[in-house]
């Protein structure tokens, strides 16, 4: 049986929006929303959550999810997530963000179960971008994928670029891929990816999964119907507790 781990990486530090990961969702916090949402998933054989704050610890606790306290000094949640795993038995581990309170279980099943197959050696998400304002946001991260499904680049650019559109051609929405920052790795290659330095791609675009690809990393890229609902700023909290309401969930 595939040994597959689901880690929630939450730091309190959070740069635009400190404390975020604690922070009430109609009455309940954020880390708690995500970890109710990931127990769903039927595929991991243990979920935890890897922190740096005893608050973030005995929050976790609370909500009756194990809780490994990590370094504070990791420059990304891969970081913590690969120091939180290291020495267990683990097949794959999945990166779960701790701000997506409508976290779709069904996409960690799907990844776990793409991952399974050895075929893979790292796999992540993505959905259609059908409003053309996004395409040019350099916050939304874009991927084309390979027809087999392989990640060829990930960028804050618009990729990719429609050389000949005529100027009052509608909005493709068939072409541009928005990015969903979850990701799942074969644990041999997690562990080498952390291992080694940043890239000079993801340097310039501040997108540590250029180094998996720079490494020869091949990306499975699965599509989902939404991009989800992710909290990274204080005026996020009113969206996200309006489509928790509207999700039922509330």
């Amino acid at each position: 049986m595939i040994r597959a781990v689901g880690v929630i990486p939450a730091r309190w530090g959070s740069t635009r929006f400190p404390g975020k990961i604690l922070h009430p969702l109609c009455g309940r916090p954020l880390l708690h929303w995500v970890i109710a949402r990931a127990r769903r998933a039927r595929r991991p054989t243990e979920l935890m959550v890897a922190t740096d704050d005893e608050r973030v610890r005995a929050a976790a606790l609370a909500a009756g999810v194990e809780a490994v306290m990590t370094s504070p000094s990791h420059p990304s949640g891969t970081d913590r997530v690969a120091e939180a795993v290291r020495g267990r038995r683990a097949d794959v581990v999945i990166n779960i963000q701790g701000d997506e309170p409508l976290l779709d279980p069904a996409l960690v099943d799907a990844l776990i179960e793409t991952l399974a197959g050895g075929k893979w050696e790292m796999a992540t998400a993505a959905s259609p971008i059908t409003d053309e304002s996004v395409v040019s946001n350099p916050s939304v991260v874009k991927v084309v994928r390979a027809p087999d499904g392989a990640a060829l680049y990930f960028s804050r650019a618009a990729i990719p670029c429609i050389r000949d559109r005529a100027p009052n051609a509608p909005f493709p929405k068939d072409v541009y891929l928005r990015h969903i920052g979850i990701y799942g790795y074969r644990a041999d290659f997690l562990e080498r990816f952390v291992s080694s330095p940043p890239s000079r791609l993801e340097q310039l675009e501040k997108l540590e999964q250029l180094r998996a690809l720079e490494m020869g990393c091949r990306i499975y890229v699965r599509l989902a119907h939404e991009p989800g609902v992710g909290v990274d700023m204080p005026e996020d909290v009113p969206l996200a507790e309006a489509a928790l309401r509207a999700a039922g969930e509330a």
